[in-house]
């Protein structure tokens, strides 16, 4: 009789560790604070700054001449200086604050002509800088790029869609193309951060509705414009990073922020079902055949760790999802902190097989940019 009393206890001691095992596995699968040597946002965006920081101006797929510097160059930058902030590491920010200073003198052909979403969302370097430093030159700078988006359209650029845009109160360089929500949301976004005016945050919030009007569909995801009726990877994560850069700072009492908000969420919701095995998202996230993508993995998992940690997305659904992303992630990185399985920069078209087609590149940095937010966003409190 003892025997077995004996017998199921320890069976019942058993199940009880067994479920315990479970419950603390589960808890640390779905834990964005603690990770295994080798794979802490520290050291991986330390190794991704330093690597940037060392790196001369790329100008992606401009023609020589005129250079200047791309959107990818500027992600990049941004994150290498949102990191340096949330690591405390000042000498990382002069570093970066260095690369800047010729852009002041003998090499100020480099910054690009705010007349393109893609060349204005060059001022939120200039605006992050002016934050961390404090030195007037960086908010003069970025002002003009921010206050350019929203003035009267002016340049080669303008046409007949550009000035009916802002007749309407969006900026005259609206595409309705996906990619553009971060590019708009990046610049104002930081210069509301930067001066405390909400006219910046305030207009990038009712263009984004525009967008979600125009290219959301009812499973969350994002047509990469009108006429190109593909779910894009990098495309999608453009918007969700953009999505997750408004509701940072946009104010709680902007009409437009529980549109946005529900948007976010849905799209979040999405990205879950389409999220493989191994953590990854793909080139044409609804299709199964398609190669996982390492830029547009880097962007979804920024959103989810930002609302995680913002307290919009449930930490126990969405906790695991980023954490998977993240580890699996950082696998593509190589010994010289340069990401692989990056997919080139890409015009739209009306063509399937054209987003499976293009190039995949490494160490470029629509990939590089990504991991470095990702790293920012896991050190955020």
């Amino acid at each position: 009789m003892k025997t077995a009393t004996f017998s199921l206890w320890l069976a019942a001691s058993s199940l009880l560790i067994s479920s315990a095992s479970v419950a603390q596995s589960g808890k640390k699968d779905g834990d964005l604070t603690n990770f295994p040597k080798g794979s802490t946002p520290q050291e991986i965006g330390k190794k991704v700054a330093d690597h940037f920081i060392a790196s001369p101006h790329p100008n992606f797929g401009r023609p020589v001449p005129p250079k200047v510097i791309t959107y990818p160059e500027t992600c990049a930058w941004y994150g290498s200086l949102t990191f340096a902030k949330a690591t405390g590491n000042k000498a990382m920010t002069k570093q970066l604050a260095d690369r800047f200073e010729p852009l002041f003198g003998s090499r100020d052909t480099l910054i690009p002509k705010p007349d393109h979403v893609d060349y204005t969302v060059f001022g939120s370097v200039p605006l992050e800088l002016y934050l961390q430093t404090k030195d007037a030159r960086y908010l003069t700078l970025g002002k003009r790029f921010a206050d350019s988006q929203w003035g009267e359209p002016v340049g080669p650029r303008v046409n007949a869609a550009s000035r009916e845009f802002y007749s309407k109160g969006y900026t005259w360089q609206t595409r309705l193309w996906i990619d553009d929500m971060f590019m708009i949301t990046a610049v104002q976004s930081q210069a509301t951060r930067a001066t405390g005016d909400l006219s910046y945050i305030n207009n990038a919030a009712k263009e984004m509705i525009l967008y979600l009007d125009s290219l959301q569909k009812p499973n969350g995801l994002f047509y990469h414009a009108p006429n190109a009726p593909f779910f894009w990877g990098r495309g999608n994560g453009w918007m969700a990073a953009g999505m997750s850069e408004l509701l940072r700072s946009v104010p709680k009492d902007n009409p437009n922020r529980p549109r946005i908000m529900a948007a976010y969420k849905t799209m979040m919701a999405s990205l879950l079902k389409y999220q493989a095995e191994d953590g990854m998202w793909r080139q044409l996230i609804d299709d199964p055949t398609s190669w996982p993508e390492t830029s547009c993995t880097g962007m979804f998992t920024f959103a989810m760790i930002t609302g995680v940690k913002e307290g919009w997305l449930d930490k126990a659904t969405y906790g695991p999802a980023a954490r998977k992303a993240w580890l699996k992630l950082i696998t593509y990185l190589d010994a010289n902190a340069d990401i692989s399985e990056v997919c080139e920069g890409t015009n739209m078209k009306n063509d399937h097989q054209y987003y499976l087609d293009r190039k995949r590149l490494v160490g470029d940095m629509h990939g590089q940019a990504p991991i470095l937010w990702c790293a920012t966003a896991l050190l955020r409190k």
